[in-house]
């Protein structure tokens, strides 16, 4: 039996001022998007340019967003559907920037697709309820916070993942789209899905192997069957058969796409809907 978490308190002029820092990151992941898309349509080099420098300038006030709600609350972003999102948003974003200023092509194109999912996500937890929540003493764990940021750094490589996957459908199934042209080569998209799909798988398996040690701290038990327990085991068998079936039966092309998105499907399911529902230990922290 789990004791009641933490109340809510009433919003401080710093929660208030992050909110308004995360609506800003909003609209210039937006900007970005629009800039990306235009170059990708319409071949203007210009509007790439500025669809990563509206990129990069937006995970300033997104990243600060993030700091003044840490030091308001006292805790990391781990406790609130609203910090969790906000959290993981900008992990996806960075992780996505640092690798697009690498695989500039590759990452003028997965930007149509990686950033309307981020700044989505964004969007939704700042429709949660933003008020800041006490950190209960099981909370107080360095393998929650290696937990967590593992778990955040392998949605963001899977976010990556299914983008290339997507665009290797597009690319394959109607190459009389003008954008087809200007996509990267199938075989590189497919690397590009595949590298990072076993990025992911990596971080995801250290995920649950924290997990699992928190868990035994927290509630003496290593793994107990809890509905987002049994979701993310799912979720890592779902991308070992993706890898395992590329390892040994030379799955590729459409094939190995779509079971990207099939595998990302599930991990959507297990990250955004799972912890929020009723019977689950995890359901406490995410409300």
């Amino acid at each position: 039996m789990t004791m009641p978490l933490q109340t809510s308190i009433s919003l401080a002029p710093p929660v208030t001022s992050a909110i308004a820092l995360a609506w800003l990151a909003t609209l210039l992941y937006v900007g970005a998007t629009i800039c990306h898309a235009i170059h990708l349509l319409f071949n203007k080099p210009a509007a790439q340019r500025w669809g990563q420098r509206l990129t990069g300038g937006a995970l300033f006030p997104h990243g600060a967003a993030i700091i003044i709600r840490w030091l308001a609350a006292g805790h990391g972003p781990y406790m609130a559907k609203h910090e969790v999102l906000l959290s993981m948003s900008w992990i996806a974003v960075a992780i996505f920037y640092l690798w697009q200023r690498r695989e500039e092509r590759a990452g003028q194109a997965l930007a149509v697709v990686v950033l309307p999912l981020a700044f989505l996500m964004l969007a939704v937890g700042l429709f949660a309820d933003p008020a800041i929540r006490r950190q209960p003493p099981s909370l107080r764990s360095i393998w929650l916070v290696i937990h967590v940021l593992f778990n955040k750094i392998a949605a963001s490589s899977l976010l990556i993942a299914v983008g290339a996957a997507a665009l290797y459908l597009i690319k394959d199934n109607k190459p009389q789209w003008r954008i087809a042209h200007r996509l990267p080569a199938l075989p590189d998209l497919d690397r590009i899905s595949r590298q990072w799909v076993g990025f992911g798988f990596l971080f995801w398996t250290i995920t649950i192997a924290a997990g699992a040690i928190w868990a035994n701290e927290a509630w003496g038990r290593y793994w107990g069957w809890d509905p987002i327990e049994t979701w993310s085991l799912i979720t890592w068998l779902c991308f070992g058969l993706y890898l395992h079936g590329r390892r040994f039966f030379a799955w590729r092309g459409q094939k190995a796409a779509w079971l990207v998105i099939v595998c990302f499907t599930v991990s959507i399911l297990t990250l955004f809907l799972v912890p929020f529902l009723p019977g689950s230990l995890h359901s406490e922290y995410f409300q």
